[in-house]
């Protein structure tokens, strides 16, 4: 347990610095802009407490909210984002879910990629969403959304599989 416990604290540091210093810097074409920090979200275990792991969520949107002084964007996000993955984990999983066998990776990379796919659209589009807050832009809010979200899934899938541990 006490293993499982530094792994999630260096991951929530890791992400944060990595977002921080890293992907917040990159503006391609003026609107993609990855949140690779949503990783920590995704690949929270399952069983672990619910109100835990909202405010482990809402405090790691905040982490970068404070550092890019975005007004709680990012938390909002997240938030949002923590509270929808038990929907999106059963939609994805099903009974795997259900039964709290997950282990990420173990599953096949279908399931995976939608997992993080609707994971990362709705924490994209909920911080545009906030970001802009203007209805006569909901164009350009879903451009933003569909590109910065498919450029945060490459790099998610990316890390993912780089970084896993291949169990047989």
């Amino acid at each position: 347990m006490n293993n499982l416990l530094s792994i999630h604290t260096v991951r929530f540091f890791v992400l944060i610095l990595l977002q921080v210093l890293l992907f917040n810097k990159i503006n391609f074409l003026g609107y993609i802009n990855p949140h690779v920090y949503i990783l920590f979200i995704i690949l929270f275990p399952v069983k672990n407490n619910r109100i835990l792991f909202l405010f482990l969520s809402f405090l790691l949107g905040l982490c970068v909210d404070i550092f890019m002084d975005s007004g709680g964007i990012n938390a909002s996000a997240a938030l949002v984002t923590a509270f929808i993955r038990p929907a999106v984990l059963k939609f994805s999983f099903g009974a795997v879910y259900e039964h709290q066998a997950l282990k990420f990776n173990n599953i096949d990379f279908g399931q995976k990629l939608t997992y993080i796919s609707i994971l990362t659209f709705a924490h994209t589009l909920t911080y545009f969403l906030f970001e802009i807050f203007n209805v006569s832009k909901v164009i350009f809010v879903l451009q933003n959304t569909l590109f910065s979200s498919i450029f945060t899934i490459i790099l998610c899938i990316l890390i993912t599989s780089i970084f896993s541990k291949k169990s047989k």
